[in-house]
């Protein structure tokens, strides 16, 4: 098979004020230590994968006192050069909201502002013509209709029910325009057969590669960006053709994120619908 790979522009933060001071997910425990300067060279090497593999990266300025800043991917939904900003549902994050506004708004996006609790790509994912919406634990479902106003595209709910999976893009990443990954079980019964019937050729990963975080994967369509710890996903995204590369984010899995956890995806482009 011959995977064609997209070059893409993503936006990150550097961890420089990394901590988990307080536990909003099951990952995240203040009482274990964390070392912030091995965060930093493991969001590095990170982004030096994805200079290498020809794509673009910004980047935003950290704020202190916002650890969680990081995870860009919460920062907003980007399409066809549209940005909805975010509300985020726990009030540690609050002021990580404005400032990823702010950004996008100097960087020439079209903004829009979300009417009900949404984070961003961590419950929204572009696959192919149809958005994938993630709810339960944290993304309201109320927001679903606002996101298929903004940017056009029929928005498919996704129902999650465990909560060591509370985003989307801890349970699902999309591969390619016409493949997903993900594992069944984090997904309600309902959500899990319409998963089978737009995307019967998926791949199903396993609970111990989801356990760390593999499915928090980044795909341009031929290279899959996933935690090296993964290595029975990796092992079958190769049987399926994509090239796979390995990182190592085990510092800030401590706060529950992984490769997608840190990279937004900014859309510039009109797509085709």
């Amino acid at each position: 098979m011959t995977m064609d790979a997209t070059r893409q522009r993503f936006l990150m933060c550097r961890p420089t004020y990394f901590a988990v001071d307080y536990a909003i997910n099951p990952w995240m425990d203040p009482t274990a230590p964390v070392d912030v300067d091995l965060a930093v060279r493991q969001w590095e090497r990170l982004r030096e994968v994805y200079l290498d593999l020809g794509h673009t990266v910004e980047e935003i300025a950290p704020v202190p006192g916002l650890p969680d800043m990081v995870f860009a991917a919460n920062g907003g939904t980007v399409i066809d050069g549209r940005a909805m900003a975010v509300q985020f549902r726990d009030p540690q994050r609050a002021d990580e909201a404005p400032a990823y506004r702010a950004w996008f708004e100097a960087a020439g996006f079209e903004m829009y502002d979300p009417k009900h609790v949404n984070e961003g790509e961590g419950d929204v994912l572009l696959a192919g013509d149809h958005l994938l919406a993630g709810t339960g634990f944290r993304t309201a479902h109320a927001s679903h209709a606002q996101l298929q106003e903004v940017f056009g595209y029929p928005v498919i709910t996704m129902q999650l029910v465990d909560p060591r999976f509370y985003h989307l893009d801890t349970a699902l990443t999309v591969l390619d325009e016409r493949t997903v990954a993900y594992l069944p079980e984090a997904f309600s019964p309902g959500s899990q057969a319409v998963l089978r019937r737009l995307f019967p050729d998926a791949v199903h990963a396993t609970l111990a590669d989801a356990e760390v975080l593999g499915l928090n994967a980044v795909s341009d369509g031929r290279h899959v960006v996933l935690p090296e710890q993964a290595t029975g996903l990796a092992a079958t995204l190769r049987d399926r053709g994509y090239q796979t590369i390995g990182v190592d984010l085990s510092e800030l899995r401590k706060a529950g994120g992984g490769p997608k956890c840190c990279t937004l995806r900014l859309r510039q482009g009109k797509a085709n619908r």
